[in-house]
C-alpha cells in the first residue's frame, strides 16, 4: 500500500530529522525517529487486530504522545481516526462512538467510566487502555513493545490512500442538537496544515506550546500538523494552567501559543505575568472570538501582538487569517481568507452582496471537508449548488477583502422587527472593566418579540451592573440592541474550543419572566 496522506508523515520526519525532538510531554523528550518507530508499531497492533483503510479508531485521552501516534498510525493504514472530546457526557462520547461505527477504542483508564456506556451500545469488543494494562487486558504500552518496527507504508497495491480519502472525524461542538461527524480528508489536513505555515510563517524551528486539547480541531489542525509538517517541536500539556503556561513559556523559549481570549486574559491577571520571560513568544494566534482592547493592550506593552482568525471544524478549521500587523487597523475583522482558500457573502436568495452589506459567509478550497458522516441531507444542505460550503455565519466584506464577522445566523436577535447581532454587544462589553466572559443571548419579550440580554462573568472583586452596562454601550450602538438585563453567572457554559453554548444559556434564561422594554428605541 502506498500511502499519499497524512500517515506518510512521520516515517519521512525520521529520514529527514530523526534527531529533531517532537515532543516534549513532562520530563519526556521524543525525537522524530522516536516518535516514528512508536507509529509503526502501533499500526502493526492495529493491523493484527483487522484495521485496515476506512476501518475508524477512537482515542478518548487528554494531549500526550500517544494521541499524535494514533493518529498517525491510523493514517498510515488508510483507518479514520476519531479523537473524542473528553468532556462529553456518557451519552454524548456514546453518540460518538456508535455514529463513527468505532472498530476500536483506545481509552486514558481514567476515562473509562465515562467512555464505557458508550462501548457498550456500540459493541466494541476491542478496547486499549493507555498505559501498561495488565495481563489479562493488556494496555498500549505493553502491546507495542512486542509489535514490530516496520512501516506500514510498504508496497503499492489496490488500497492506497489517497489525499482524497477520509484520515479523520471530527464531532461538532453541538450546540444545537446532536453533534454531527465531519469527514475530513487526507488533503483537508495538508491544505489546512500549508495555510497555516504560509499564513503565520511556521518554521522549523518553531516550539509550541499545546494547551488547548487537541481533539479540538483547531488544536489539531492549525497547532500540531504545521508544527509537525515543519520539522518543530510540541510541548504538549493535558490541561491548562495559566500560571504553568508562562513557566513552560520560558522554560521551554516557546515560540508559538494558540488560545482563546480568555486564555491570553487568564496570562495576563496571573501574578506572574509581569516577571516572566516572554521575549522568545513570536507568534500568538487566538479564535473563537475577537480579542477585546484591553488583552491587546496587555500584551502590546509586553511587544507581543496577535493573528486572529476565523474557521469551522468543516474547514479544518482555519477560513481566514488577521495578520499581527493590521490588529489595530482592522480591529474587530478576523482577516483575509487564507493562501489556499476563499471567501465570498451571499444573500438569502444565494446571490453574491456588494462589499459592506452582510451576508451569509461561504468558503471554498481544499481545506473545506468532504461531508457529514451518515448525514446526506445536512451534506448537502451545507453546500451550494457550485459547490461552495454554507457556514451558517453572518459577516461582510469591507472594501478591501478583510472579513468581519457579524453573527450566527441561528444567535441573531430580532426585536421590534430589528436584526441585533450579539458578537458586536459582546464585544463592545467585553471592554467593560471587570468582565472576563460575555454572551449576549435573545430573551422572549411580549411587546418586541426578543429583547437581549447580557449574561456576564467578572474577575472577583468587581461588579457590573445594568446600568454600568447601559452607560458603557450608551452612544456606541444603537438603543434597540443595548440589553434590558444583566445577569452575572460564576462561568458561562462553554464547548472545549471556548464557544459559549447559547442555547443552553436561551433554556436557563429565557423562562425567567418576560421583560418589558422601553418605549424609546
Amino acid at each position: 500500500m502506498h500511502n499519499h496522506g497524512i500517515g506518510a508523515w512521520a516515517a519521512t520526519r525520521r529520514r529527514k530529522s530523526p534527531d529533531r525532538v517532537a515532543i516534549v510531554a513532562g520530563d519526556l523528550q521524543v525525537t522524530y525517529g522516536q516518535f516514528a518507530d512508536q507509529v509503526d508499531r502501533i499500526s502493526s497492533v492495529l493491523r493484527h487486530r483487522g484495521l485496515g483503510r476506512g476501518d475508524a479508531v477512537a482515542y478518548i485521552g487528554e494531549n500526550c504522545p500517544e494521541f499524535l501516534e494514533v493518529m498517525f498510525a491510523a493514517a498510515a493504514l488508510g483507518a479514520v481516526f476519531v479523537p473524542v472530546n473528553t468532556r462529553l457526557a456518557p451519552p454524548e462520547v456514546a453518540h460518538v462512538l456508535v455514529d463513527s461505527g468505532a472498530r476500536v477504542v483506545i481509552v486514558d483508564p481514567a476515562l473509562r467510566e465515562r467512555a464505557q456506556p458508550g462501548i457498550d451500545q456500540a459493541r466494541i469488543g476491542d478496547v486499549i487502555p493507555t498505559g501498561e494494562g495488565d495481563a489479562q487486558h493488556p494496555g498500549l504500552d505493553l502491546l507495542v513493545r512486542g509489535a514490530s518496527a516496520g512501516h506500514a507504508d510498504e508496497q503499492v497495491g489496490p488500497d492506497d490512500v489517497s489525499p482524497d480519502h477520509p484520515a479523520a472525524i471530527i464531532y461538532t461542538s453541538g450546540t444545537t442538537g446532536k453533534a454531527k461527524g465531519a469527514v475530513l480528508t487526507h488533503g483537508n489536513l495538508t491544505w489546512v496544515a500549508l495555510n497555516c505555515i504560509i499564513d503565520y510563517d511556521v518554521v522549523s524551528t518553531d516550539i509550541a506550546l499545546m494547551i488547548s486539547p487537541l481533539f479540538h480541531v483547531a488544536s489539531l489542525g492549525m497547532g500540531a500538523l504545521p508544527v509537525f509538517l515543519k520539522g518543530g517541536t510540541l510541548v504538549l500539556e493535558k490541561g491548562f494552567d495559566p500560571g504553568r503556561a508562562l513557566a513552560l513559556i520560558a522554560e521551554h523559549r516557546v515560540t508559538m501559543l494558540s488560545g482563546v481570549p480568555t486564555t491570553y486574559q487568564l496570562m495576563a491577571d496571573h501574578p506572574d505575568w509581569a516577571g516572566t520571560d516572554l521575549s522568545s513568544l513570536r507568534k500568538l494566534t487566538c479564535g473563537g472570538s475577537a480579542v477585546p482592547t484591553r488583552i491587546l493592550n496587555a500584551y502590546e506593552e509586553r511587544g507581543l501582538s496577535f493573528s486572529q482568525g476565523y474557521g469551522m471544524t468543516e474547514t479544518s478549521p482555519g477560513a481566514t487569517s488577521l495578520a499581527p500587523e493590521m490588529t489595530r487597523e482592522k480591529q474587530g475583522s478576523v482577516g483575509l481568507p487564507h493562501f489556499f482558500t476563499e471567501v465570498r457573502i451571499a444573500d438569502e436568495q444565494g446571490a453574491m452582496v456588494p462589499r459592506g452589506t452582510v451576508g451569509e459567509i461561504e468558503i471554498s478550497g481544499p481545506n473545506v471537508f468532504a461531508g457529514y458522516l451518515n448525514l446526506p441531507d445536512a451534506t448537502a444542505a451545507a453546500f451550494t449548488a457550485d459547490g461552495w460550503f454554507r457556514s451558517g455565519d453572518l459577516g461582510y466584506l469591507d472594501a478591501d477583502g478583510y472579513l468581519f464577522i457579524a453573527d450566527r445566523l441561528k444567535d441573531m436577535i430580532i426585536s421590534g422587527g430589528e436584526n441585533i447581532y450579539p458578537a458586536e454587544v459582546e464585544n463592545l462589553i467585553s471592554d467593560l472593566p471587570g468582565v472576563t466572559g460575555v454572551a449576549v443571548i435573545g430573551v422572549p419579550d411580549e411587546r418586541w418579540g426578543e429583547v437581549p440580554w447580557a449574561i456576564l462573568t467578572l474577575a472577583p472583586g468587581t461588579e457590573a451592573s445594568l446600568d454600568d452596562v447601559r452607560a458603557h454601550l450608551d452612544g456606541r450602538i444603537a438603543r434597540y440592541k443595548i440589553p434590558k438585563n444583566v445577569v452575572v453567572v460564576d462561568e458561562l457554559p462553554r464547548t472545549a474550543s471556548g464557544k459559549v453554548r447559547k442555547a443552553e444559556l436561551r433554556t436557563r434564561f429565557g423562562g425567567e419572566g418576560r421583560l418589558r422594554a422601553e418605549p424609546p428605541r
